[in-house]
């Protein structure tokens, strides 16, 4: 794969835009400059540390659907540079990405590190991989010590990425990294009170 992102995002009008507003000449030179041979460590790193996503398709009908997919983090993986997959676990049933995905293939999804305000674009063909299919990929898949069905697999041909910038990202954290940060000043607070104890105990028997 040897893409550039702004060649595929940028239409006609996109340009009149940049044009217009004075951003044209910057975004000019990406598209020409720069190439992306696949995914790098450092996108690879980042998707695989994921525990969400968003996945924008576009049904027969025009209109544009976009859905969240969770999961354990790891759900979503990188088989190659060029290839990512992920359990697509079973929901509220309405199947709309799958069904744009039968019709048009073509997904953009935007993955989001909140803490550290960043954020990956990816543009995507999407390929459905029913259950029985591919065992590997299955076995690959399938979490641990998660409730949620596995319904299919989604596999998705990476033909361009873009890192975004961290504007007007807010950062939010999920409860295992604030039980993360505090559990060192719980534990000096719980050393406290036993010294606090220990006072006591030998001031009473004085």
């Amino acid at each position: 794969m040897e893409t550039n992102y702004e060649t595929i995002a940028f239409s006609d009008e996109a340009k009149k835009l940049q044009e217009k507003f004075g951003s044209r000449s910057a975004y000019a030179r990406l598209e020409k400059n720069v190439f992306y041979e696949g995914l790098t460590d450092q996108e690879i790193g980042f998707v695989t540390e994921r525990d969400s996503f968003y996945m924008a398709s576009s049904g027969a009908n025009g209109y544009p659907y976009i859905q969240h997919r969770g999961g354990p983090e790891g759900f979503i993986k990188v088989i190659d540079s060029n290839t990512v997959v992920f359990a697509d676990f079973g929901g509220n049933k309405q199947y709309v990405s799958v069904g744009n995905i039968a019709t048009n293939n073509k997904v953009a999804l935007i993955l989001v590190d909140y803490p550290r305000r960043t954020r990956l674009k990816i543009y995507a063909s999407a390929e459905v991989i029913e259950l029985g299919q591919n065992p590997e990929l299955e076995k690959l898949l399938h979490p641990e010590n998660y409730a949620a069905k596995v319904e299919r697999i989604v596999k998705l041909n990476v033909e361009a990425f873009s890192w975004n910038c961290p504007q007007h990202i807010t950062p939010r954290y999920t409860l295992a990294e604030i039980e993360q940060v505090f559990s060192s000043q719980r534990e000096y607070i719980k050393r406290l009170k036993e010294e606090v104890e220990e006072l006591k105990l030998k001031i009473k028997t004085r």
